[in-house]
């Protein structure tokens, strides 16, 4: 009862960083210390909340994002067997429809285009950077997907955002590391494809904004797939986790 009544307050108030002290839960509910104990493992196990011991301990709220649906995605996939091929896939159906949604709202003009060029102009400066590069043209897929205006496919889409995400960039560490890294002309061909997209966005055209999206996706998936096709998605290693801890936040 304790751990349902919490959870709803976590996830209904956008501002909560905290809970109370467990003194006060005990006060409040009426039950006693090993029942509030066992209520906050509950919702730590689910990843609301990190409890922190000492002075300055409490429990601090983590509102649920798709980042951290990505990861619990994740084990699932991966206890499919599921391979990044496939995930592959299934963000080609689904991520170019909302350079689409993109392309069909009345304001992109004032909202859309402008932070779609900051990108553009950001990847231009990190160009040949390796990692700091992927992660800046990562987010321009995370803008796009963020501007989408159904909630619902928005959220959904950016968490299988999230779970690519996080192993291309384990890709790219490992690939600049060995000097492997997609050649300068490979990242100005990526930079072309945005600005191809951005145009059919602004231009209100719908369809191909959709198809230039899939093609130029179909194409930086394959750098990644080149090198790990045949294995699964993984979200147990240090690294992948790590990616998608970190990425907290970053996805609307």
């Amino acid at each position: 009862m304790v751990a349902a009544e919490l959870r709803a307050r976590i996830l209904s108030d956008d501002s909560a960083e905290r809970l109370p002290p467990q003194d006060q839960l005990v006060q409040e509910f009426g039950v006693s210390y090993p029942s509030v104990r066992e209520a906050l493992r509950i919702l730590e196990t689910e990843g609301l909340i990190t409890v922190r011991r000492g002075n300055v301990g409490g429990a601090e709220v983590h509102r649920p994002d798709p980042s951290s649906a990505a990861y619990h995605l994740g084990l699932g996939l991966q206890a499919a067997h599921v391979t990044l091929g496939d995930l592959a896939v299934g963000l080609q159906m689904l991520e170019p429809t909302c350079a689409a949604a993109c392309a069909q709202r009345d304001d992109r003009a004032t909202v859309v285009i402008p932070a779609l060029e900051a990108n553009l102009d950001t990847c231009a400066e990190l160009m040949g950077e390796g990692l700091p590069f992927t992660l800046a043209a990562r987010a321009f897929h995370d803008l796009v997907v963020s501007f989408n205006p159904n909630v619902t496919v928005r959220y959904v889409v950016s968490t299988l955002v999230a779970l690519w995400s996080a192993h291309e960039e384990t890709w790219a560490e490992i690939l600049t590391r060995s000097g492997e890294y997609p050649s300068p002309v490979d990242s100005a061909e990526s930079l072309d494809c945005h600005r191809h997209i951005i145009s059919a966005i602004a231009a209100g055209e719908a369809e191909a904004a959709e198809r230039r999206y899939r093609s130029h996706l179909t194409a930086t998936q394959s750098l990644v797939l080149d090198h790990f096709d045949t294995g699964p998605v993984d979200v147990s290693s240090a690294q992948v986790s790590q990616a998608i801890q970190q990425s907290r936040g970053t996805h609307i």
